[in-house]
């Protein structure tokens, strides 16, 4: 007795142990794919930047939605997640036009009209404050009550704000460029609205994804040829807005979300993004050219802390 007890001990480590194992494996592939999400996150800042000097804002957008289709529709084809229409009602295809319209249509229009206008480091930093703005829609949305360290961590993001947007003189409050600062922080109204309206969406996230985009193109289309003179691309605008459609619009989205999938604590894989802005301005740096200002690290700093705060001290459900 005492031997087959040894026994089924044994087995049961060892069970246990191929268990922490794959465990262990898994996180390692979360962190991996997460840290994989981040680094290209952190390149778009500069793609957007570079790919404008050749294009215009109505064209990178129209030329990146279209290869983000044709991305995400070859996933469906290959993967076989097409089926997932399917299942589909005619409320799933409007809750998708509607989504489309926000994202990419509105959202890219204004983001890139935004770098049009602001050197790419201010646009990519005041761009980063959507959870803050998610967080004060919610209040509104979600019936969400806030608490006096959630305002006082608001209140630190929009300081910094102010810091990047005015180049730290922050006593005159006269912002470098007021259209490209309201273009910028718009897009994260856009952004916000759009992450609460596709909160409760349980469909398969890559046709959800998917059919945003094809909806968006469409509006991006109609509102784009016929209306905006286009022309025949170079080729580094070309390859630019390949880049974007790619790596910005779908691809990276989809590693994301296998880093969440895989991992044992989302917030401890969550909490990466928040290298994507300071390692964007080590591309900015090198790719573009521009010399980062103090204000705008400073800011960044300031910004990052109050999502960090306003995550730690959040509002509470009404």
């Amino acid at each position: 007795m005492r031997f087959i007890a040894r026994i089924l001990s044994t087995a049961d480590a060892y069970v246990k142990s191929s268990a922490a194992a794959c465990l262990m494996k898994k996180q390692t592939q979360a962190t991996l794919y997460a840290g994989i999400a981040v680094l290209l996150w952190s390149t778009v800042a500069s793609a957007f930047k570079l790919s404008l000097q050749h294009l215009s804002t109505h064209e990178l957008l129209l030329f990146a939605s279209l290869v983000s289709c044709g991305v995400l529709f070859s996933i469906l084809v290959i993967t076989g997640r097409y089926r997932a229409f399917q299942s589909w009602t005619a409320r799933d295809v409007l809750r998708s036009a509607l989504l489309g319209f926000l994202n990419p249509f509105l959202y890219y229009r204004m983001l890139f009209e935004a770098y049009a206008v602001l050197p790419a480091q201010e646009a990519q930093s005041l761009n980063f404050t959507w959870p803050i703005v998610l967080a004060l829609l919610s209040l509104i949305v979600l019936r969400q009550r806030m608490t006096i360290l959630s305002l006082g961590a608001m209140c630190i993001s929009f300081v910094g704000v102010v810091v990047i947007a005015t180049h730290g003189d922050i006593l005159r409050f006269q912002p470098t460029d007021p259209r490209g600062v309201a273009l910028a922080l718009g897009s994260t109204v856009i952004w916000a609205s759009y992450w609460i309206a596709g909160l409760k969406d349980k469909r398969d996230p890559v046709a959800r994804l998917f059919a945003n985009f094809a909806f968006g193109g469409i509006f991006v289309s109609v509102t784009t040829v016929g209306w905006v003179p286009l022309k025949i691309p170079q080729m580094a605008g070309l390859l630019g807005a390949v880049y974007v459609g790619t790596f910005e619009m779908s691809v990276t989205f989809l590693v994301w979300l296998m880093a969440l999938r895989r991992s044992r604590n989302t917030a401890q894989v969550g909490n990466l993004i928040f290298l994507t802005p300071f390692l964007s301005l080590f591309f900015i740096r090198y790719a573009i050219g521009e010399t980062i200002h103090a204000s705008t690290l400073a800011g960044l700093i300031l910004i990052v802390v109050g999502i960090l705060l306003q995550q730690r001290y959040g509002s509470r459900s009404g």
